[in-house]
């Protein structure tokens, strides 16, 4: 099969990046990629590319290169499948909120709906690559689903799962640690295979493109998710053990992080991790173990999960504890509503839980994030429920200007990473704030000492 043309069903932070990445490095495909949110493809489409609808360093440069050359983005879903050899199906694979394995087991409806419309649509052989972070024997449903459903054609299901970290996007599409395909292993699955090496081959290694059965494919995505997950809720757990000892969490991490078969990475504690697929993809293999009848492997694995919660939670209670038991009224600032720095992506972010818990408490919280609006913050709190609309828009606001954020303020809070938060004027920050001035540094970030010789209370995460 020649393949000239591939397309991408789903816009989002997977999608997007990926797509832009491979049409940089083949410049001989033509990369459409489609989403039935009309509002999201004109992003991609904004004449300025800094507009484009996901921040991530480096990649409005590579679209301006690419759009409108080799790179295309479209609302026209039946047109790209049709003209497309290989279909990549990148859509929102969301935790259930109703039913069999709510609360737990990945919603798949969007997968399907992908499914019977390639199905529909299709009129040649088509190779169908799932990029959607899947549970275990997906790729089978969907073989099904095609295969019973379509024009008699011929399709191959292979398993793509994305390694991307928001915030290095582009650098991990460009340097990846390992591509991962999955396919059958027939005649006809191992050129489907080969196809898709042959993509990625133009700038990754060979001896970077490992292939495996769909099976292990699609679980590896998960087990790597919940290995980096499992390492930030120790160090976490550790991290309040270090507080009622008088060790220093940073301390342990660097001394452990130096032993060979640790190392240091993923050894920074925290207010918590967020993003889209911790959680949710711990919670999948929790319910995939669950369902094969493996409760200890569930238990295990959900524990990490329990950690993380309580982690996010006792943040919150800190600042309240120690501001005299009471924030009622009171300001307080978050510096960060992204989940992590260098990305506007805010889903499960810690801060959204701390702003519900201090609110709750009748706090006024005050938010700057360089990236992230005050429509998407506004949006966050609402999805939770605890309040009204109204109430939330009540009880926070943001600013612009991270002075004006903190002026005023009885205590400051870092919920993102950002480079920046590092370089302000602490100086001036102190003396525009109510007195005694608390920081509480939720991703220890700051220069401990600098602050207290300034006068403020300083709190980190395990110190």
């Amino acid at each position: 099969m020649k393949i000239n043309k591939i397309c991408c069903i789903g816009a989002g932070y997977v999608g997007g990046p990926t797509m832009a990445v491979i049409a940089q490095k083949c410049p001989d495909l033509t990369v459409t990629v489609v989403d039935l949110n009309q509002e999201r493809i004109n992003a991609w489409n904004d004449e300025n590319t800094d507009n484009i609808p996901i921040f991530e360093p480096g990649l409005s440069e590579v679209v301006a290169e690419t759009r409108g050359k080799n790179l295309f983005f479209s609302s026209d879903v039946e047109k790209a499948i049709e003209e497309a050899q290989v279909i990549f199906i990148s859509v929102n694979t969301p935790t259930k909120t109703y039913g069999k394995g709510k609360g737990m087991a990945a919603d798949l409806k969007y997968i399907e709906l992908c499914a019977r419309q390639i199905a529909k649509v299709a009129k040649d052989n088509k190779i169908v690559v799932e990029k959607s972070t899947l549970p275990v024997r997906t790729a089978e449903a969907i073989k099904s689903i095609l295969d019973n459903t379509g024009n008699g054609v011929q399709f191959q299901i292979l398993s793509n799962p994305e390694f991307l970290a928001e915030g290095t996007a582009v650098s991990d599409l460009l340097n990846p640690d390992r591509i991962l395909i999955g396919g059958d292993q027939t005649p006809e699955g191992l050129k489907a295979i080969n196809t898709l090496v042959d993509i990625y081959a133009n700038w990754v290694p060979r001896d970077k493109i490992l292939t495996t059965n769909v099976w292990s494919s699609e679980l590896s995505k998960l087990t790597a998710n919940a290995f980096l997950a499992q390492r930030i809720s120790s160090i976490n757990a550790l991290s309040e053990l270090c507080e009622k000892t008088g060790a220093d969490v940073n301390e342990v991490a660097r001394a452990i992080g130096m032993d060979s078969r640790i190392g240091p990475k993923f050894l920074k504690a925290s207010v918590g991790f967020g993003g889209s697929c911790f959680k949710k993809d711990i919670l999948n293999l929790v319910y995939i173990a669950k369902s094969y009848g493996l409760q200890q492997t569930a238990d295990y694995w959900e524990q990490v999960i329990i950690m993380n919660d309580h982690q996010k939670k006792r943040f919150a209670e800190g600042i309240v504890k120690t501001l005299y038991n009471t924030v009622a009224g009171k300001k307080i600032t978050f510096l960060g509503w992204a989940f992590k720095k260098d990305t506007n992506d805010t889903r499960e972010s810690a801060a959204i839980y701390a702003a519900d818990d201090l609110i709750s408490e009748q706090a006024a919280v005050c938010v700057f994030d360089p990236k992230v609006s005050n429509k998407k913050i506004l949006a966050d709190l609402d999805e939770l429920q605890t309040r009204t609309p109204d109430k939330n828009a009540q009880s926070i606001s943001s600013f612009e200007n991270p002075y004006e954020a903190c002026k005023d303020a009885h205590a400051i809070a870092i919920l993102t990473e950002w480079d920046e938060f590092t370089e302000y004027d602490w100086q001036k920050i102190y003396e525009s704030m109510q007195k005694p001035a608390f920081v509480f540094d939720g991703r220890n970030i700051l220069d401990k000492t600098k602050l207290q010789k300034i006068g403020f209370v300083y709190q980190g995460i395990g110190s």
